[in-house]
């Protein structure tokens, strides 16, 4: 479980890498463009199926595989399609989704 969370971490900051790639400009724009609306999308995707286990309840869980699914399928929809907003519901929902399942902690 450990192990899983960091891998999960990293996947994470690198996709932040990707979209930062993307929005300074820092390669060409192809690889801009690549790196910020499709690999960023499939790697939170990557992140939000290995999180989605350690999610308490299981409702919680299967929406969280129901969001990686979306962010992963949207990426590789064309820019110009109207599903490719699907990866944007995807990683919202992935992100509330984490933040509602958090433990709570009591002193």
């Amino acid at each position: 479980m450990k192990n899983q969370q960091s891998i999960q971490g990293i996947l994470s900051i690198i996709a932040l890498l990707c979209l930062a790639a993307g929005w300074f400009n820092f390669f060409s724009p192809e690889i801009n463009n690549l790196l910020s609306r499709k690999v960023f999308y499939i790697l939170i995707g990557i992140s939000f199926f290995l999180q989605a286990p350690m999610l308490t309840n299981k409702n919680f869980m299967y929406a969280m595989y129901a969001a990686a699914a979306v962010c992963v399928i949207g990426a590789f929809m064309p820019e110009d399609s109207k599903l490719s907003g699907l990866k944007t519901i995807g990683l919202l929902a992935g992100i509330i989704l984490s933040f509602t399942n958090r433990p709570t902690y009591r002193q």
